[in-house]
């Protein structure tokens, strides 16, 4: 019976964790460890932005420099860790030789990004601020400029402030209608 496994911190160059992965999961699978080293993951999380009016998604990194490994602890032994280690760009593990588990609740939080990420929401990468000036860019009111009173992140929507005929008028807009003023 296997016993229960852990999560480690894998200390990495940033900006090439990505590739760091494929390349410990080829030696994982060289060496034949997936027996016992199940998951290798690059923590990232769903962002977007609005260019031109439309949405771009893409993915961030919500620990650069990191990923996460998850592995039976008695398994992992000096020349398994010594082996990670010496892949390239790998700086080593968290605990150096001796490779410290994350606590089941710091992995649980970070794992429960990830797949929250991965599930519904995307958070917008430069979010809308009550106070700031936007140009409705889509809808009756295009090409008017307006003030944000109110954000609901969670509907994405907005109610913005626009002079119309000399006279502020609330209007109720979707994050995709406007853009940030420049």
């Amino acid at each position: 019976m296997s016993e229960e496994k852990k999560w480690y911190s894998l200390r990495v160059i940033s900006g090439k964790e990505r590739k760091i992965k494929e390349r410990i999961e080829l030696e994982i699978q060289r060496e034949g460890w997936s027996d016992f080293i199940t998951q290798v993951i690059v923590p990232t999380e769903k962002v977007y932005k609005i260019r031109g009016g439309k949405k771009v998604v893409s993915e961030r990194n919500i620990l650069p420099g990191y990923l996460l490994l998850e592995a039976e602890p008695s398994k992992l032994t000096p020349e398994v860790v010594q082996a990670i280690a010496n892949v390239p760009n790998v700086i080593h593990f968290l605990g150096k030789n001796t490779p410290i588990p994350m606590k089941d609740s710091e992995a649980n939080r970070m794992l429960g990004k990830v797949d929250e990420s991965q599930g519904a929401a995307e958070s917008l990468i430069e979010p809308f601020i009550v106070g700031e000036t936007i140009k409705i860019i889509d809808g009756p009111f295009s090409e008017f400029i307006g003030d944000i009173q109110e954000v609901n992140e969670e509907k994405k929507k907005l109610k913005v402030i626009v002079k119309i005929f000399g006279r502020g008028t609330e209007v109720e807009l979707n994050f995709m209608q406007v853009e940030k003023q420049v």
